[in-house]
């Protein structure tokens, strides 16, 4: 099965970033976008709540998780290429 840990890994993997900077506090667009991609996922693939997904990105409120996957949602409305990501690191996952 598909943990959080293994969809840390994939994306930050994708995006040239090293796991524990998507658990850290910085808002930066270049970690934020591919943390709120990784958020998503883990709604998406595994059956953890809002709050645990929340823990295993370095504390963040279950608030914020679901900003970011209504934030998600939305953009892959608009952006084919956030489509492509997201579905080559489904593929990569599963």
């Amino acid at each position: 099965s598909i943990t959080i840990e293994a969809i840390i890994r994939a994306v930050a993997l994708k995006h040239n970033l090293q796991p524990n900077q998507l658990k850290q506090k910085t808002n930066c667009r270049d970690i934020a976008r591919p943390r709120q991609i990784a958020m998503y996922l883990a709604k998406d693939l595994t059956p953890a709540s809002l709050p645990e997904i929340g823990r295993a990105f370095g504390g963040k409120h279950h608030t914020t998780v679901l900003h970011s996957i209504h934030r998600i949602e939305d953009l892959r409305q608009k952006d084919p290429d956030l489509n492509r990501v997201i579905q080559s690191l489904v593929d990569s996952l599963t």
